[in-house]
Parts: structure tokens; sequence; C-alpha cells
């Protein structure tokens, strides 16, 4: 029986190696079909800084919520830098997040999508509440802090009380996405155990409106930067360069976007 139960765990550990030899083997030098070498490359490497430059930049400050507050009355600039910083990473993470996916699905096809699909849907959430941070920022500005303070414990309060909400419903995919999407990382070798494992690490990051740094976001977005930069370079190695008219549609769309933004409708 002994003799049996052995032989079973190193047919699985066996099976395991095979896989991810064969991801190895078979995907990592493969361009992504969507959204393509570059575009996922350099979400690997831009989002993950992104996140990272906001968590910096807010860490001065005591994460709790009326403290966030007082930081941006004080300091409106840093603060507002930080939290765009910190809100348009996690926009800019899911090519990067939709790649790894890809990868993992090559040999284990149910980890990739549950993994990718839950941490997009985190992503969501997180852009969700980007909303409420920037509103209430804006807000500090016309009704000053005591009337926010006042106003955002209100929120939360009535929040904890909302039997169902879209986006209180996604607070677990925030979280667990991480976890699956990186015990797929390992299991399909799309990653190395000790970069999946800093991956997983995502889980430990605060979820929740004008939330600052704590001292375990160092440990998450750090963990996130460990696991992806690595791969967007590799990713971008791997390859051609883009063509001169790839070159010139991405200035022409730029600067469109500039111009939208700039001169563009308001309101």
């Amino acid at each position: 029986m002994t003799t049996d139960l052995r032989g079973r765990i190193t047919g699985w550990r066996q099976a395991g190696a095979d896989r991810r030899a064969a991801n190895s083997a078979a995907d990592l030098d493969r361009r992504p079909a969507f959204p393509g070498r570059w575009i996922s490359g350099i979400s690997l490497i831009v989002g993950p800084t992104l996140i990272l430059a906001g968590t910096l930049l807010r860490s001065e400050f005591y994460y709790f919520v009326p403290y966030q507050l007082r930081a941006y009355s004080q300091h409106p600039t840093l603060i507002t830098a930080a939290y765009t910083c910190f809100a348009l990473g996690f926009v800019l993470l899911w090519p990067a997040v939709m790649t790894l996916a890809q990868r993992i699905s090559v040999t284990n096809p149910l980890w990739g999508m549950w993994g990718g699909c839950l941490v997009m849907i985190g992503l969501f959430t997180r852009t969700f509440q980007f909303g409420i941070d920037h509103m209430s920022f804006h807000l500090t500005d016309v009704l000053g802090l005591s009337t926010m303070l006042e106003g955002v414990t209100g929120y939360y309060d009535a929040w904890r009380e909302t039997l169902w909400h879209p986006f209180k419903t996604m607070s677990g995919p925030a979280f667990f996405g991480w976890i699956v999407l990186a015990i797929g990382a390992y299991r399909s070798g799309a990653l190395g155990l000790g970069r999946s494992v800093a991956l997983g690490l995502m889980s430990a990051l605060a979820l929740g409106p004008l939330k600052g740094t704590e001292p375990q976001s160092f440990i998450a977005v750090g963990g996130l930067c460990l696991a992806f930069i690595p791969l967007g370079v590799s990713l971008l190695r791997n390859g051609p360069a883009p063509t001169r008219r790839a070159v010139i549609w991405t200035v022409v769309l730029i600067a469109v976007h500039v111009l939208m933004t700039g001169f563009g409708p308001r309101g």
C-alpha cells in the first residue's frame, strides 16, 4: 500500500514536471495572439512600476481613511499623483494578466481561465474604488475636510450594511484571484516557484476606498514586480522591433488622445 502511494506521488510529480517542461519549450517564446507582444510586454513592466510608484508616494501617510483625506487636504498634488499612479497601474495590468493566463492555458487551461478571469474581475473592482477616491478628493475641495470625513464614515457604515452590490461581491476575486493565478503559473511552468509565490503575495494588498500604504503593501507590490517585470523584459527581447508603420500609427494615436484630452468636450 505504501509502495503504491509513493508510486502515485512520484507519478504526479513527474507529470507536473513534464507539463512545466512542455510549457517552457512550447510557449515561453511564442507571441501572445492578443493583445500582442509589445502591448503585453509594456503592460508587464509599466503596470507594476506605476503601482509601486503610487505605493511609495503615499507611504509617509498613515493608511487609514481619515488620514488619507487629511493628507490630501495638506498635499493635494502628491496624493493625487499617488492615487493616479496606483489606479493607472491596475488599469494597465489587464494585458499582463491576459498574457500570463494564455501561457498557463497551454498546459493547464482551467487554471489559466479561472486565474485570469478572477484577477481581471479584481482589476475592475479596484478601478471602481478609485472612482470613489477621485470623487472624495474633489468633494473635499468643495465641501471641506470635516464634512467629507463625516460623509466617508457614513459611506463605510452604509456599505457594511448593504447586503448585495456588484462590486461588493467582486471583493473575493480581487484577493483570491492572485492565488489561483500563481498556482496555475507554477503548475504550468509559466513562472518558477519563487516568482509564482511572489505573484501570490498580491492577495495581501488592502482593498477598499481611500486605503493608503500599509506595511504589507510593499511585500505585495514588490512580489508583483518580481513576477511580472522580468517576464515583460523577456517578452520584448524575444522578437523583432516594431515596424515603422506601427510606430507611426502609435504616435498618431497618442497625439489624437492628447488632443482629445486637452481640447475635447468636458463634463
